[in-house]
């Protein structure tokens, strides 16, 4: 049970035993990946936000614990003062509705008649008939939730961040540790994972504490010389897309608001996959859609992100299919989260805010020699978390918006979310306290990274800046989006006038 302000959070354990079995039935009609898989390696781009966070940054695959020193980082007579990291929860397993959906497209493959026959599989049975035997393992109790893959995302990743700033991540620093995570259990699982990570990073060799839902709680009184609580839960800042009326009107309830997105289901690049995947599975092509289709897509990912295996769903696939599959991915998010609409960035105007002021206080305790409140904050949210705010600050933001009719111009786009935003994703900003050599003068300058790579500053290109030009670049942003202002929908008099 975790505590949060004005609330409690009870989770229930998972049906292990079940599970164990529909994996040992699901392994072995599956492959094992082999470290340099064709299939896997030509599709793994491709997944949008479901893409693993080694696909993005491969660098790590050699030794995932590893920290990987980005050359940009500064260094010398600058000292790491603060760290603000927004990180996605870890992998997860899929939400109940991709889980309903990929069951009506199991059962279609079931109804086929004996004899239906398509292309077939390495083992001579068509595709069709080893999908339809393939066992359907997802329950409706998985939910999204995180899966053991995905606390290794978050231990690892405390690991690298651990050894990169280790000032910061000091033993005497964590009890000044500051944790906000989103209600949702993959995130609140996602921050107890990291503090984990850093339970073996003051402890090597040790295992992490084996507590009940690894809730971080549970952790500080499991190991009571790690002065932590339970992290804050604030979905106001985790999910601000929640609290915003102007965008819950204008684009989460707006049926027209996904108008590119819908076209381009129904435009030919889908319409060739449609009929492709009809023929390859030998269902008929009017008992598919677009949405079964990136399904069917999205189990491969799940298969390969949480088990491991190559499941036969990616043999339906090749890389011109997934590429278009991407792009309906990335329309999705470029109209919902992105681009698309301005209330969809502006909505993060408090997340933004809250940044800063982090910083802000970090500076005014620095320069009055005061020890630093919180060293390290650390965040954790959801993709739909990070995409609004990098598009706040005019990150990947294309010439052309992506629509339903320009595909193929938007081939090398800027915008492709599982590069930018793969499941532990992270974006963070590091405040540093510089002394110029040449005068006494003392400076804040200020780094972020994307992923673990440097990041380069909207404003100059360049891979630092000084804090105040940063500040004064978002100027408009600090001081300026209200939410209230932003959000609110206004309010139609609909009476008559005299």
């Amino acid at each position: 049970m975790l505590r949060g302000p004005g609330r409690l959070l009870r989770v229930t354990a998972a049906p292990v035993a079940a599970l164990a079995v529909a994996l040992v039935s699901s392994l072995s009609r599956c492959s094992l990946l082999e470290p340099e898989d064709p299939v896997v390696s030509a599709l793994s781009p491709y997944f949008g936000t479901k893409t693993r966070y080694e696909d993005a940054n491969p660098g790590l695959l050699p030794n995932p614990e590893a920290p990987r020193r980005d050359p940009e980082l500064l260094e010398e007579t600058c000292t790491p003062v603060q760290l603000v990291a927004l990180i996605r929860h870890g992998t997860r397993y899929p939400t109940a509705k991709q889980i309903r959906k990929l069951r009506q497209l199991h059962g279609l493959l079931q109804a086929r008649r004996p004899g239906d026959d398509g292309t077939r599989a390495a083992g001579g049975r068509s595709l069709g008939a080893a999908l339809a035997n393939w066992p359907l393992w997802y329950a409706d109790w998985m939910d999204g939730q995180l899966v053991e893959k995905g606390r290794q995302d978050m231990r690892q990743l405390a690991l690298r961040l651990a050894s990169l700033f280790p000032a910061l991540f000091s033993r005497e620093n964590y009890g000044r540790l500051q944790l906000v995570t989103s209600s949702k259990h993959r995130c609140v699982d996602s921050g107890a994972a990291f503090l984990q990570g850093l339970w073996q990073h003051y402890h090597p060799g040790v295992p992490p504490p084996d507590v009940a839902g690894d809730r971080p709680g549970r952790l500080a009184s499991a190991y009571p010389d790690m002065e932590c609580g339970p992290p804050r839960i604030n979905d106001k800042l985790m999910r601000f897309f929640d609290y915003c009326e102007k965008f819950l009107t204008q684009v989460e309830k707006n049926a027209t608001a996904l108008y590119h997105v819908e076209a381009f289901k129904t435009g030919p690049e889908m319409q060739n996959i449609l009929n492709k995947v009809a023929a390859t599975l030998q269902v008929p092509v009017n008992n598919l859609s677009a949405d079964l289709i990136q399904v069917a897509f999205f189990t491969c990912s799940f298969d390969l992100a949480i088990k491991g295996v190559k499941s036969p769903w990616c043999d339906v696939f090749d890389i011109d299919d997934a590429k278009v599959l991407e792009y309906l991915n990335d329309l999705k998010q470029y109209w919902k989260r992105g681009y698309g609409y301005t209330i969809n960035s502006r909505s993060s105007c408090t997340l933004f805010q809250d940044i800063f002021q982090h910083l802000d206080k970090a500076i005014e305790q620095k320069k009055s020699s005061q020890p630093v409140s919180s060293p390290v904050i650390l965040q954790f949210g959801h993709a739909e978390t990070l995409l609004p705010l990098l598009s706040l600050m005019g990150y990947f933001k294309d010439k052309e918006p992506l629509t339903a009719y320009n595909y193929k111009e938007q081939m090398h786009r800027k915008f492709r979310s599982g590069h930018i935003v793969p499941y532990a994703s992270n974006l963070i900003f590091v405040l540093y306290h510089c002394k110029n050599a040449k005068t006494p003068k003392e400076e804040f300058r200020v780094q972020m990274l994307l992923n673990e790579k440097v990041l380069p500053l909207a404003h100059s290109q360049q891979t630092v800046s000084l804090y105040e030009d940063l500040k004064n670049y978002y100027k408009d942003i600090l001081q300026s989006c209200h939410t209230s202002e932003e959000c609110d929908v206004p309010k139609v008099n609909t009476s008559d006038e005299l």
